[in-house]
């Protein structure tokens, strides 16, 4: 088996941090290739649905297999008040390789989170259930979802379910929120309406610098904090050592 792993919504204000992880037969990789998968950035959202639902077709008649983790706004902001974004990942990411059910004959890539792959890589095994297995290796690479079809895929499932999110948020707020990225000017716009000065919207990361721009700009006192007492964002491992 090939398996591959990636996440879709690191840096947006709004929204889940989703990681995906699949495998499949390496016979079958070339099928991936065929069906026209590649990095989720480079796809349409109509293809990127269309081939979450090619895949999911598959799994059944092909014994594919594929996990999804989608960890919450609140989850994100808690994470950067504690160790840190890129340990969130790294657990993120395990869950969603234990969550394929493989123990053996596999293997594995990452999409690395860290600027030290191989210590992404050694933090993600230390997660495993069981690990080391029989037959299996593991890897980590940036731009993984470039130069390997099976971590493209694992990419376009982790954003297909990140557009699922920004949908059913934008159907419950009854506005236009856009891809929840600050630049995107339809985001700028939304957060007029998410960030008011006795709420922010729950699916609003409240850590993120751009909310706290937002709310000192407009607002007397301190932007709220969820979790823990408010510290800088961090995009880089801050800690070697995780929260328990």
């Amino acid at each position: 088996m090939q398996g591959g792993v990636d996440e879709a919504g690191r840096g947006p204000v709004l929204g889940p941090l989703v990681v995906a992880a699949c495998a499949v037969p390496d016979a079958d990789l070339p099928l991936l290739v065929e069906a026209g998968v590649r990095d989720s950035k480079l796809l349409s959202a109509t293809k990127r649905t269309a081939l979450a639902a090619w895949f999911t077709d598959q799994k059944e008649a092909r014994g594919w297999r594929s996990c999804t983790v989608v960890i919450d706004a609140e989850a994100v902001d808690i994470a950067l008040a504690d160790d840190g974004l890129n340990w969130l990942e790294v657990r993120g990411f395990a869950r969603a390789i234990n969550g394929l059910g493989l123990s053996r004959d596999v293997h594995l890539v990452a999409d690395a989170c860290d600027v030290n792959a191989q210590r992404f890589t050694h933090r993600i095994t230390d997660r495993l259930n069981g690990w080391p297995w029989p037959n299996a290796v593991m890897e980590s690479e940036h731009k993984a979802d470039n130069n390997h079809p099976v971590v493209a895929m694992a990419s376009i499932l982790a954003k297909h379910r990140r557009d699922q999110a920004m949908t059913a948020m934008a159907e419950r707020v009854g506005y236009p929120i856009g891809s929840g990225y600050p630049s995107d000017p339809a985001t700028v716009a939304a957060l007029e309406r998410l960030i008011g000065p006795e709420h922010i919207d729950p699916d609003v990361r409240w850590s993120w610098a751009t909310v706290e721009r937002f709310w000192r700009q407009r607002y007397p006192g301190e932007p709220p904090v969820r979790g823990q007492p408010h510290r800088i964002q961090r995009t880089l491992f801050q800690t070697d050592e995780p929260r328990p």
